[in-house]
């Protein structure tokens, strides 16, 4: 029977990497950390709210990284899709980057999409009503085609409009069963599909995979400033947290007319958009694809909108964007 929020293999919430999501105050100035084996114990400590529960929370490291990590070995890379800001269109360009490559019948794409709140991948693939199955191997991913396969919480509820209501220690469970339980085989890519922001399901991701290599980031970003100042927030949590930048791609870049092919600027960048955000914080730009509303139409009905429109502008910046991609791991 396919597993459901209701009645699935019972999930560790109370691992090591989630003793920060329990603390009662912000952690002080000068803070051992939560997860060291001073935590509770140094001078910092004393007068902190959450003395106690660093004292008993278990110390060291994570044992189920090694694990995710053996279970992961003949996943060549993972890549993170990342955008700060919601409404970029992050998990439609995740969706379109995954039938980029998998347009080559010789790899194998997996994409693991971790908004748990927000899971709309599955919708976008074309899978929405397919259930997850299990083995005596684990989880198996649902498959779009034959070398495209994907997982998300989405297969596992009930109902297709409920809401997953859940705080960070669950969240964190489940991206771990993701990451070790699902039999995603050997894959060339997979691709991680994240919610907006820099919080705990990135921190999550970032720590599980820390062992078996992130291969790097790619940011989505629109051209307004509005959306660049997150992006900004996006890459200084890359540099901190030690995960490559691929590049950034700029979503939503004008607007070309399907029928006279004259491009206007919906949404004119005030600040000079991704491209000169690439050049002030050094990292490469991987390109601007245009508004086109087949996109939206393509995501509605489950459809690859490469596939659909092979010859539109955005289709061919995509492409663009997919051998960068490539060129940015191969290098």
């Amino acid at each position: 029977m396919a597993p459901t929020l209701e009645d699935r293999p019972e999930l560790d919430f109370d691992t090591q990497t989630n003793v920060a999501s329990k603390l009662v105050a912000p952690e002080p100035e000068h803070c051992p950390g939560p997860d060291s084996q001073l935590a509770g114990q140094g001078d910092a400590c004393a007068g902190c709210p959450n003395q106690s529960i660093c004292a008993s929370a278990p110390k060291g490291p994570d044992p189920d990284i090694s694990i995710i990590t053996a279970h992961l070995s003949a996943v060549k890379h993972k890549i993170l899709v990342l955008s700060g800001k919601g409404g970029v269109g992050k998990s439609t360009f995740t969706s379109m980057l995954a039938h980029g490559f998998a347009a080559n019948p010789d790899l194998t794409i997996g994409v693991m999409d971790t908004d748990i709140c927000g899971p709309s991948m599955p919708k976008m693939m074309g899978v929405e009503s397919e259930k997850i199955h299990v083995s005596a191997a684990g989880w198996s991913p649902v498959w779009v085609t034959d070398n495209l396969g994907i997982m998300s919480v989405q297969f596992m509820l009930p109902n297709r409009d409920d809401a997953v209501i859940w705080r960070g220690p669950k969240k964190n469970g489940l991206i771990k069963q993701f990451l070790k339980d699902v039999e995603w085989g050997e894959m060339d890519f997979l691709l991680v599909d994240t919610p907006p922001g820099t919080s705990d399901e990135h921190l999550s991701v970032n720590s599980f995979l820390k062992e078996s290599g992130v291969a790097g980031a790619l940011l989505v970003t629109t051209p307004q400033e509005v959306s660049l100042l997150d992006v900004r927030k996006e890459i200084d949590f890359c540099r901190k947290a030690n995960i490559p930048i691929i590049g950034l791609a700029e979503n939503m870049s004008g607007f070309v007319c399907p029928n006279c092919k004259t491009e206007s600027q919906i949404f004119p960048p005030s600040t000079g958009g991704a491209k000169q955000l690439a050049v002030d914080t050094g990292i490469p730009f991987l390109g601007a694809v245009p508004l086109d509303p087949r996109i939206g139409m393509a995501a509605d009905y489950g459809e690859s909108f490469l596939d659909a429109f092979p010859d539109s502008p955005a289709c061919k910046s995509l492409n663009d964007i997919v051998q960068k991609v490539k060129d940015f791991i191969d290098r």
